[in-house]
């Protein structure tokens, strides 16, 4: 029969030491990788509230150089209201899935708003009136006030 020495034991697998290491490697790396990846996918829903904005306002000024208003009622009514108001007046846009949309008359202009609604938009904010002012009032939750459609961190 062979006897076995200290120096000839065979290899058993993997001591808890090595395997928690592990673990606390994989930890580390998924609380740096998970909060990057879930603002990721909040920027690639922001275009939509971006692009559609852009769009009424474009339709907006359309509507002025036909009716030479914005709405009719005055300041708090909805936009583009008059009696040969347009299909796109409730501002719904095709695909809409994150946001919703307003328009209102504000006296002799308009502000349209982008509201999150589902998604990892919910919380968000952005506006733009007649002189083409983007303004942000509410970012990730919090209030803010921002000359510009803030898509990461908190400055334009």
């Amino acid at each position: 029969m062979h006897a076995r020495t200290p120096s000839a034991r065979a290899a058993a697998g993997f001591t808890l030491i090595e395997v928690m290491i592990t673990v606390a490697i994989i930890a580390i790396l998924a609380s740096v990788a998970l909060p990057a990846y879930t603002d990721y996918l909040r920027r690639g829903q922001l275009p939509e509230a971006f692009a559609a904005l852009s769009d009424y306002r474009v339709k907006m000024e359309q509507y002025f150089q036909d009716y030479r208003n914005y709405g009719t009622g005055g300041a708090g009514t909805p936009c583009a209201n008059g009696t040969n108001a347009p299909p796109w007046s409730n501002f719904v846009p095709n695909n809409q899935k994150h946001f919703t949309f307003a328009c209102l008359v504000t006296g002799s202009g308009y502000t349209l708003t982008a509201t999150g609604a589902s998604g990892r938009v919910t919380g968000h904010v952005y506006t733009v009136n007649e002189a083409n002012q983007q303004k942000t009032t509410q970012f990730k939750g919090a209030t803010v006030d921002k000359n510009c459609w803030l898509q990461r961190g908190s400055e334009c």
